[in-house]
């Protein structure tokens, strides 16, 4: 039985899921709602800042919003998400320890690969919908395109310079569902609470599939 079942549901939200590090915890309820209200409702906020769980905390609140944590690599920052209401998590990679942590807390994962080898090892876990990444550094639209001929079971979610440029490239692919960016909460428009703006961002995002 797949055991991303409901990542995939998550992943088959909007065609992108924004990758959001934020520094200050009181910007996160207005971003939410700003990206949700934009067509965005599955939220990715990275652990590589101190306000991170308690962003996480705030978006959980947010009506409509599917806030997950990414850039898991230990079972404690597992754990630490699923309490501050993670809804699911992704990870730059995955580990035997990574993945025994999200199961026992029942925390949906997107886990990362980035070769054939990674994606049928998460394949024989039962994990069929991953994150390629970092997905231009590992050749592109044109390198997911090629993993994806001998191995169709598997559904991807490109994460890692994939901008409004390339975004399509991506998403026409037939093993892509959504692709990760975050080019739609730029860090200064956050700064500045330009929350229409960012709303305007994740609604042109949701026509990138048009």
């Amino acid at each position: 039985m797949s055991k991303t079942q409901r990542t995939r549901e998550i992943c088959a939200l909007a065609p992108i899921v924004p990758v959001l590090v934020v520094d200050d915890a009181a910007h996160a309820r207005p971003l939410a709602e700003a990206l949700v209200a934009g067509g965005l409702p599955a939220l990715e906020v990275t652990l590589r800042t101190s306000a991170a769980l308690d962003t996480i905390r705030a978006m959980a609140d947010v009506p409509g919003g599917v806030v997950g944590a990414g850039t898991l690599v230990t079972p404690e920052e597992v754990r630490a998400a699923k309490e501050a209401g993670a809804q699911f998590g992704v990870s730059p990679g995955a580990t035997d320890a990574l993945i025994a942590a999200c199961e026992a807390e029942g925390l949906p994962l997107l886990p990362g690969a980035a070769t054939a080898s990674e994606a049928m090892a998460l394949l024989e876990k039962g994990y069929d919908m991953l994150k390629f990444f970092p997905a231009e550094a590992s050749g592109g639209a044109p390198a997911l395109k090629a993993i994806g001929a001998p191995l169709p079971q598997i559904t991807f979610c490109p994460t890692g310079g994939v901008s409004p440029s390339n975004a399509r490239d991506y998403l026409s692919l037939s093993n892509v569902i959504c692709a990760g960016g975050s080019w739609v909460a730029p860090k200064q428009m956050v700064q500045e609470g330009d929350w229409s703006g960012i709303e305007a961002l994740a609604r042109e995002a949701t026509h990138l599939t048009d």
